[in-house]
């Protein structure tokens, strides 16, 4: 039985790797690219990845992970000090996908997905409808069995990378009758079969990191359904959880490090006047609050992901740390914007294989948004911490 590791030592080996691998102009190449050279960028850098082993950590050991929490905490915190690519394609098949078939799927579904996965195999989450948001268990997309197959009819709306996706998470309304939320079934798809249409979003920042995916007659082999039919509501949590904890803390340390940088940079940039926006009182004292904020949140997804590993974490901590991230940056990518002035709103190009932290201040901010919205808007994720977290009633239904 190996003893401890050397977090000193680790964090050393860490960092002269990122040294000698990080692209050190890809926020240049990949700025303005096509979709093509984004994928090959992200391909590549996870390539790089997985060769050093830092590309699935919290995997299991046989499965090619295996660190500790201590050193995945390590691990992301030298990353983001050094600015690496984020995997953005590779996200949801590396938390949303991985965690779900380690959690509910078969050892042929593990045996199949999960080595793709390593080799590239790109995922996209199909949870989201249009009239089936924040309350997700409302979704109308259906799926009738015929035999082995399933055929699934529906739309699917916010599919992230949708457009660059060989496999979806689906879920899907197998009994009409049952309760909502019983009445569930969670898929695999292979978004290569007849009758799925995908069209890219064009957003207000430009892009199309969005999809709406159009669903008629798809057949999907009954080998493909996770877990009991009618109990892919219970599944889809341990997809959903995937977004808290380490990718929390990944995301907070890439905010207080190349995010913080760059409110520095801008605050200490002389602007057209000769003038640097620091040497206002007003300007200083609010950087200075939001480095406290920035340094409260990383405490906090350190301490989360301590708890959570140690089985201690609360109902609702989850929520917390969601709620803080997502408007702590939002608002620190406002005070970007307001400080750079009228050049953020010339400035309408970022990488792509950044993320939320660019230094394109007005794209950040729109981009911000995306944190208050999905995965629970702000006012979901205050309803659950009163309630859950803090024991309040319930809120009145109107009408009754």
């Amino acid at each position: 039985m190996s003893g401890p590791v050397d977090l000193d030592a680790f964090r050393a080996t860490v960092r002269d790797w990122c040294r000698a691998h990080v692209p050190p102009r890809w926020r240049e190449e990949q700025t303005g690219v096509s979709g093509e050279a984004y994928v090959r960028f992200q391909q590549a850098w996870f390539a790089e990845l997985r060769g050093a082993g830092y590309a699935v950590p919290h995997w299991p050991a046989e499965w090619g992970g295996g660190m500790s929490v201590a050193e995945q905490v390590v691990l992301y915190q030298e990353l983001a000090a050094a600015d690496a690519p984020r995997l953005v394609l590779a996200f949801v098949s590396l938390h949303h996908a991985a965690a779900t078939l380690l959690e509910a799927g078969t050892d042929e579904q593990r045996a199949r997905h999960l080595p793709a996965i390593l080799d590239g195999e790109i995922w996209v989450q199909g949870f989201s409808e249009p009239e089936a948001g924040s309350d997700l268990a409302s979704l109308r997309t259906t799926a009738r069995r015929e035999g082995d197959e399933f055929v699934v009819n529906g739309q699917k709306i916010w599919a992230s990378g949708g457009m660059h996706a060989d496999w979806c998470l689906l879920l899907a309304r197998t009994d009409p009758q049952a309760p909502k939320r019983r009445g569930i079934s969670y898929f695999l798809m292979d978004m290569r079969s007849p009758g799925v249409d995908v069209r890219p979003i064009r957003q207000a920042t430009g892009e199309s990191h969005f999809c709406e995916v159009f669903l008629t007659d798809v057949r999907i082999p009954a080998t493909q359904l996770v877990g009991p039919e009618n109990a892919g509501w219970q599944v889809a949590q341990a997809t959903l959880s995937t977004e808290r904890g380490m990718t929390m803390l990944e995301l907070a340390e890439r905010l207080g490090n190349a995010g913080f940088r760059w409110l520095v940079a801008a605050c200490t940039r002389p602007g057209p006047d000769g003038l640097r926006p620091i040497d206002d009182g007003a300007v200083a004292d609010r950087l200075a609050a939001l480095e406290t904020e920035i340094v409260g949140l990383r405490a906090l997804c350190r301490d989360f992901v301590d708890r959570s590993e140690a089985g201690r974490a609360g109902p609702a901590d989850a929520s917390v740390v969601k709620l803080f991230y997502s408007e702590l940056l939002q608002r620190t990518m406002d005070f970007g914007t307001q400080v750079t002035g009228l050049a953020s709103h010339t400035h309408l190009q970022k990488p792509l294989s950044s993320g939320w932290e660019s230094g394109a201040w007005m794209l950040d901010f729109l981009g911000s948004w995306e944190w208050t919205i999905p995965g629970g808007a702000s006012e979901i994720q205050r309803t659950i911490i009163a309630e859950r977290g803090l024991g309040l009633p319930r809120e009145p239904v109107m009408g009754s």
